[in-house]
């Protein structure tokens, strides 16, 4: 009896620690051995609304494999309308001394990047779906051409949150 009222109690923990209020579109690709320069990670959703304020981030699972300090990615993200905005960004993934940041327990590690919010809310314009497509724009120092076949990275994702109100 106090086997099952311990499961109980442990489902109901978990139940409680995987909810996640603020989640409105979250969703990983994985990445097979190597994210080639010309792979673009593409995600579509549709606006909650036009109201509202969100928080947009680039979410990226990296490995051990990872050999650099940063990350440069292309952000693009496309309106119902035709409209594109599209942004260079960079990403800090290790601190000085070599750690890699984000969170995790493993080699493996997760990083939620800011893309839209951080200094204005977000707000969805226009009524519709909107896509989203990442590409690394990685480079090894002093090289010209880009790195072709990025590894280390395992999956990349997009996550739009709501503005937390507290």
């Amino acid at each position: 009896m106090l086997k099952n009222k311990f499961s109980v109690l442990l489902v109901y923990c978990l139940i409680m620690l995987s909810c996640d209020s603020n989640r409105v579109f979250d969703e990983y690709q994985s990445v097979a051995n190597q994210w080639h320069k010309d792979s673009v990670m593409s995600f579509n959703m549709i606006a909650p609304d036009t109201i509202s304020h969100y928080n947009l981030f680039v979410n990226l699972r990296n490995n051990d494999a990872y050999k650099y300090s940063n990350l440069f990615l292309v952000v693009e993200l496309n309106y119902p309308n035709g409209k594109t905005i599209k942004d260079t960004l960079e990403y800090r993934m290790a601190a000085p001394d070599g750690t890699f940041l984000g969170t995790g327990f493993s080699d493996v590690k997760e990083n939620k990047l800011w893309y839209k919010g951080f200094e204005d809310p977000f707000v969805f314009e226009e009524q519709g779906t909107y896509t989203v497509n990442i590409q690394h724009a990685m480079r090894a120092n002093g090289e010209v051409n880009g790195v072709v076949n990025l590894e280390g990275v395992t999956d990349v994702g997009f996550r739009v949150e709501h503005v937390n109100s507290n």
